[in-house]
């Protein structure tokens, strides 16, 4: 039976006081980077930054100390977060640089994705800056809301130019989100998507320092020990903390927006990041902590306890379903991800969350690899272990060497600004530049081997006593109990999510395309 419109929409109305607004502060290539994350008993870069902003959500909320992403590449992990599905189950925008083979049935095309869902529910939503998923998940372009330009995610080049108009760059962003808000309808509840890529590379060489403050020398005996200790790596990574803040700032000035206009505690507000740092050994692409662990901090007085930190691995598949829960209404995408809301509230016990987080990957750069092809790898993340499945072990994991093959040594300025010169799934960076530059150079042994040298079939580390997931337990018979309760589970999460790696399906069209 169909429902007169007036009615439905004085029914929208009555409802909406109800639900909350959502807004999701989300950041490009950000990993797990605040200050609230600084921990005295570990020297980390979160020892430099400074995040008001995400620090505020974190005290006034929760933050979570484990968050993964469902694949630590752009497009699958935004697809992921978008629909709360494995990445492997969303077709066309399960991965990044791959062309989906013309005319063939695509599963993604079923999808309608949480914002359309919150949109059919009544909400007005929208987004800033990047999307990099199927357009159709939030309504279309006329969803996207950029009439100040996008000046954030250019936003070492824009100040280091023209030092003046730092205070312009925040008024755009508060520009961006009142057009936004100008497009609601009376009290109608809304979902917006702040998504800037100024923490994608690239960044301006000495900004961290220069625009924020960041002393590299301060990092020193910060980084982690598959990273060389040295002027230009410590430099590279603190203009990225650089950016970091400049996102956070941002951030401020949407949550002062909310605070403003007397909506701040009626939004559940979220800051996260799509997977980790670019351009550094471990990072983006890879499985491992350094490469999918991001920040996450919530906030909605009420509903969430506040000053509460959540230990146990979630997953960013978890937060569709806990926004349209929080919107009183259900996914109709059969979603992988749980609702995170009967663990937050006063009183939420952490022995309901499932305890674990699925990661994995196929295609990032589509040319990093002969014809074509991905590298498949799944994990398995817990409170206590890692597990890691590399399907190909035979495949270069970050692509294949390329310009960095043979003996002569490429040059520098090629590697610092050509992804694709070698080993294209790492991003162009000083630092890979470096290290590429340095490949013979004593005691660089570690930092190879977990950068891009190629990996065994199983990874395993024992979390507690190996943090970095440096020591691979997967061959040493004390773990051989656990290393096989953890491969049973990962398969058995395959096997019912229908991942088309089970079958090399990611190796063939219409995933994989040889002519390109």
């Amino acid at each position: 039976m169909k429902i007169p419109t007036l009615l439905l929409l004085g029914a929208l109305s009555a409802f909406a006081a109800d639900r909350p607004n959502i807004v999701l502060l989300f950041a490009d290539d950000l990993g797990r980077y605040a200050s609230a994350y600084a921990d005295p008993n570990r020297p980390s870069p979160n020892d430099i930054i400074r995040t008001p902003a995400f620090d505020r959500i974190a005290n006034e909320g929760v933050r979570f100390d484990n968050a993964f992403v469902s694949a630590p590449s752009c497009t699958p992990s935004r697809g992921s977060l978008y629909t709360g599905r494995h990445f492997f189950r969303n077709g066309s925008f399960s991965q990044l640089h791959s062309r989906w083979q013309k005319g063939a049935p695509d599963p993604g095309d079923a999808i309608v994705g949480m914002p359309e869902t919150l949109a059919r529910a009544g909400y007005h939503v929208g987004w800033s800056h990047k999307w990099h998923i199927p357009e159709r998940l939030i309504g279309g372009k006329d969803h996207q809301y950029s009439p100040h330009g996008n000046r954030i995610s250019n936003f070492s080049q824009q100040v280091t130019k023209k030092p003046g108009i730092r205070g312009q760059i925040f008024d755009a962003v508060r520009g961006n989100f009142h057009a936004f808000l100008a497009d609601r309808k009376d009290s109608q509840p809304f979902f917006y998507s702040f998504n800037p890529t100024n923490t994608h590379r690239a960044w301006v060489r000495g900004s961290g320092k220069a625009l924020w403050g960041l002393d590299p020398d301060k990092l020193k005996g910060k980084l982690p020990p598959f990273l060389p200790d040295n002027e230009v790596v410590r430099e590279d990574f603190a203009d990225y903390l650089g950016e970091a803040m400049a996102f956070d700032q941002a951030c401020g000035v949407i949550i002062d927006e909310l605070e403003k206009t007397g909506e701040l505690d009626n939004t559940l507000v979220v800051i996260s990041g799509d997977h980790g740092i670019p351009g550094f050994p471990r990072g983006k692409c890879n499985v491992h902590d350094f490469g999918s662990r991001v920040l996450l901090s919530m906030r909605w007085p009420e509903h969430i306890a506040p000053d509460r930190v959540i230990k146990p691995p979630v997953s960013l598949i978890d937060l569709a379903p806990t926004f349209l829960a929080a919107a009183g209404t259900d996914s109709p995408d059969d979603p992988d991800g749980q609702n995170l809301l009967p663990v937050l509230k006063p009183g939420g016990d952490e022995k309901n969350l499932r305890g674990w987080a699925l990661i994995g990957r196929e295609v990032h750069v589509g040319s990093a690899r002969e014809n074509f092809l991905p590298y498949p790898v799944r994990a398995l993340h817990t409170a206590d272990f890692l597990y890691v499945r590399n399907f190909k072990p035979g495949r270069w994991p970050m692509g294949d060497p390329k310009a960095a093959a043979g003996d002569a040594l490429p040059d520098f300025k090629k590697i610092n600004n050509d992804t694709r010169a070698a080993y294209a799934d790492i991003d162009a960076s000083p630092t890979k530049a470096w290290l590429v530059r340095h490949r013979d150079d004593d005691g660089l042994g570690i930092v190879l081997r977990e950068g891009w040298e190629k990996r065994p079939s199983e990874e395993f580390y024992d979390l507690a006593k190996d943090p970095f997931q440096i020591h691979n337990l997967a061959t040493d018979p004390a773990y051989a109990a656990d290393l096989d309760r953890l491969r049973k589970l990962l398969m058995t999460q395959l096997e019912e999510g229908a991942d088309p790696r089970l079958g090399d399906a990611f190796d063939r069209p219409p995933y994989c395309i040889e002519s390109r």
